[in-house]
């Protein structure tokens, strides 16, 4: 494995040497080392001094940033580790920025980003063709269900065709990552790589909402609660605001410190060192405790659901017995008499019977289910939610809540759509369920489990709620599906070299 790794990076390091070696004698050597040279770099220190005199700071931040963005673009395309983590930090922080008041198009920008690594996908394609990504159920599903998408703006039925404009953007581009990190993580050590930026960013986000819950929201996020009655309608339950981190919201909070937990419990399967595992135990206690503060009933069934699968992967005596305590410890807390809010929520999730919301949700759905029947291709994409009540407004689809990233793409989508998804997320679970088995490295095989597991309470979440629509769920949800194959890959190809140097 280490080999192959040291092949892969020596052959990287040799193209962009010789590449940075044009560069540099095409715009350095060449065209500034020399009086001509001197007097353009002079005159441009200059005119950014001028602006910055007259101007100030707006014009110091303009120079700064048309230094850093061309960089930072050519480090998108042409390094694809380099621009996955930047996608997967800006899925963080997206509405963290937003909510500080910032007038930017950031949802372009998170646009842009994808453009520039499907961009670089495409170069490095044409280098070292390799489109063995594109083959396989799970490729041929998101082919298939973007085709769909693409399909519905003809759909007779639909209530707005700007409304699908709007949407088709964001469905299409992010399922097309899948495809950019299948091709461009090659390695073990991209996924450790990737792996920490994960764990690191979902703990930043627990130790922040431990702020929020201990020392209260800031000037900015309180401004964003009190813009709209909705907004307290929804987080302000029982004289106790629900938490959101750096979220866009709750669920989105909740279920990203939910994911990021059962990603930590399966890396102490494969740990060793016993600091690691402590520091292992103590991220999942964070994570879990901080995903209390939410208050999202559909977020604290999904680590036992997950750890239910997990056993079933890994049946042994020493995982029974830690399954057996966690499942004591969970029966004590949906029982035990208490007073904190984040608890008895955390209770009420295990008995929908008294949720009042649960009952809500199921009398939509019993409403909504003849409408679907009906109209096999749904109302059309983004007939309901903000699209629709901006696009259509007087729509029987416009204020229907659908609560349900299921119900969502039935009423959208119609039973053709969810018959679709359907399959495509059946696709995604056994070929990870068939990799886990067939994968022989250790390592490989325990970010195979870990990556399953998530994709499996994601999925399981997307009944209660959209699971699957806000970033930074979208994008993480796409790098676990591409890791499935990632680690499989990787693993097949070290049994090769493997065999050839025995």
């Amino acid at each position: 494995m280490e080999k192959d790794t040291q092949i892969f990076f020596q052959n990287k390091r040799a193209d962009n040497s010789s590449f940075q070696s044009r560069i540099r004698q095409i715009f350095w050597i060449e065209k500034l080392s020399n009086k001509t040279g001197l007097l353009i770099l002079l005159f441009i220190s200059l005119v950014f001094g001028t602006l910055i005199v007259f101007k100030g700071i707006v014009a110091g931040a303009f120079i700064l940033l048309s230094i850093i963005v061309p960089a930072v673009i050519y480090g998108i395309v042409m390094y694809p580790l380099f621009g996955i983590s930047i996608l997967m930090v800006m899925a963080y922080f997206l509405f963290f920025i937003m909510k500080t008041g910032i007038d930017f198009p950031l949802g372009t920008a998170m646009d842009g980003i994808q453009g520039l690594l499907i961009l670089g996908f495409f170069i490095h394609q044409k280098k070292k063709p390799d489109w063995d990504s594109l083959k396989g159920s799970i490729s041929f599903m998101i082919l298939l269900w973007i085709g769909y998408n693409f399909v519905e703006i003809v759909n007779p039925t639909a209530e707005s065709r700007l409304a699908w404009v709007y949407t088709i953007r964001s469905v299409a581009i992010v399922m097309l990552m899948y495809f950019v990190f299948m091709y461009q993580i090659k390695t073990v050590k991209s996924i450790r790589i990737i792996l920490k930026i994960w764990i690191f960013l979902s703990v930043l986000a627990a130790l922040y909402a431990y702020k929020q819950e201990y020392f209260g929201f800031s000037d900015a996020e309180q401004a964003w609660l009190d813009s709209d009655p909705n907004i307290a309608d929804l987080l302000y339950i029982a004289g106790h605001w629900r938490k959101f981190s750096i979220f866009s919201d709750p669920v989105a909070f909740s279920y990203n410190m939910v994911v990021s937990s059962i990603l930590c419990i399966c890396l102490i399967t494969n740990t060793k060192k016993t600091w690691k595992k402590a520091v292992l135990i103590f991220f999942i206690f964070l994570l879990l405790t901080a995903m209390l503060f939410s208050g999202t009933r559909g977020a604290y069934v999904l680590l036992p659901a997950a750890m239910v699968l997990f056993l079933i992967l890994r049946f042994s005596r020493q995982v029974l017995i830690g399954s057996a305590i966690a499942a004591v410890f969970i029966v004590f807390l949906i029982f035990v008499p208490t007073s904190d809010q984040n608890i008895l929520r955390f209770q009420t999730a295990f008995k929908p019977s008294e949720d009042v919301s649960f009952k809500a949700r199921t009398v939509n759905q019993k409403r909504i289910q003849p409408y679907i029947w009906s109209h096999p291709m749904g109302g059309g994409l983004g007939a309901t939610g903000a699209w629709g009540q901006r696009f259509a407004p007087n729509s029987y689809l416009a204020h229907f809540p659908p609560d349900s990233g299921y119900v969502r793409v039935a009423v959208e989508l119609g039973w053709i759509g969810l018959l679709l998804f359907c399959c495509l997320m059946f696709s995604i679970m056994r070929t990870g369920i068939d990799n886990y088995y067939t994968i022989r490295n250790k390592e490989l095989k325990t970010y195979c489990m870990a990556v399953l597991l998530i994709i499996f309470a994601y999925n399981i979440g997307n009944y209660p709620q959209e699971a699957l629509v806000q970033f930074p769920s979208n994008i993480y949800f796409y790098l676990a599906v591409a890791l499935i194959n990632v680690t499989k890959k990787i693993d097949d190809r070290i049994a090769s070299s493997n065999e050839i140097s025995f």
